[in-house]
């Protein structure tokens, strides 16, 4: 460790997603020793966003002595460019999806310390390796099943990244050509538009629309349905819920035997809300990844759900890209 080190014992790492921005201080062990959290659509355009974050930020950097004692932050973002440090035209983010905002610098000028972006798939990845279920991997691929679906793929130990800091985006790999559903990327028949945890609740509305059959979900509001309300009545023995994850976790085996064909990766590793499905939403994986897969790499690799908690694995992966600048 050099006295830089010593004397700036932090990074921030920032985890922001569709919903909350989750703000870790995280020390060289990888140990979180404070976090924030504010809403990341709660304001009309970036400069609040940021001016909101340093507010909530500022508490917890006195937590720890001081922003002297902070290196510098690291942000794992949707459609996040490592090379440039800025979110360009984002779908699932209010005041980041008509253009490039240059969110990297915008912390930095706030704050006074060097500040690295990558995607936040690719955060969640770099988490994983370095302090969840793929430390050893050289070859696995992240799928992060929240507002979105992102993914990190890691070859021969490295980070993809592609000739313009966007490769990997595997949840806008159109799973549907005749019909699909629209995506907010614009297009139609996306992973995205099916299997996030908002496809999944747009799976419930048109199964509730287009069936009969009695379910738990009929005394939900439609419009106010969320995966997580599919889940509860799937763990209560609801056939409609259980068939939505069915569905949901038979195109995403379809897909994952897509992907192994481009990398070969020793296990696909799931992480975000959906995940808490747990079986109900795995079993379908495997059974369709194996019935799809060509037969080079049928029950090769290993199908695992994240086990840093929470956010903790993109607040990770992020502070990590902020030990590197």
């Amino acid at each position: 460790m050099n006295s830089e080190d010593t004397m700036k014992p932090y990074v921030i790492g920032l985890d922001l997603g569709g919903t909350n921005s989750v703000f870790g201080i995280v020390d060289s062990r990888g140990e979180i020793k404070a976090t924030t959290a504010i809403k990341t659509q709660g304001y009309d355009n970036v400069d609040d966003y940021v001016t909101a974050a340093v507010d909530a930020l500022q508490i917890i950097i006195d937590q720890v002595g001081g922003i002297e004692k902070i290196k510098a932050m690291g942000i794992g973002a949707p459609n996040g460019n490592f090379y440039k440090g800025t979110i360009e035209f984002a779908p699932n983010l209010s005041w980041g999806h008509n253009g490039i905002v240059p969110l990297a610098d915008l912390f930095s000028k706030k704050l006074g310390i060097p500040v690295a972006l990558t995607n936040d798939a690719n955060a969640a990845a770099i988490g994983e390796m370095i302090y969840g279920v793929a430390r050893g991997m050289k070859n696995f691929i992240v799928i992060t099943l929240g507002t979105g679906v992102g993914s990190g793929i890691v070859v021969n130990g490295q980070l993809l990244y592609g000739c313009d800091g966007f490769a990997g985006e595997l949840g806008h790999v159109i799973m549907r050509r005749e019909n699909g559903r629209s995506c907010g990327c614009g297009r139609s028949g996306c992973l995205e538009a099916y299997c996030s945890a908002t496809g999944v609740a747009r799976t419930a509305r048109e199964k509730l629309n287009t069936t009969q059959e009695p379910s738990l979900l009929r005394d939900l509001k439609p419009e106010e349905i969320t995966s997580l309300d599919v889940s509860i009545a799937a763990g209560k023995g609801d056939k409609l819920a259980k068939d939505i994850y069915e569905f949901t976790g038979e195109m995403l085996g379809e897909a994952c035997a897509d992907f192994a064909a481009f990398s070969s990766p020793e296990a696909f590793i799931f992480f975000g809300g959906l995940t808490k499905a747990g079986d109900l939403l795995m079993e379908p994986i495997k059974r369709s990844y194996n019935e799809h897969v060509l037969k080079i790499f049928k029950g090769k690799p290993k199908f695992l759900i994240s086990g840093l908690e929470g956010s903790s694995a993109a607040v990770l992966g992020a502070s990590a890209v902020g030990w590197d600048i």
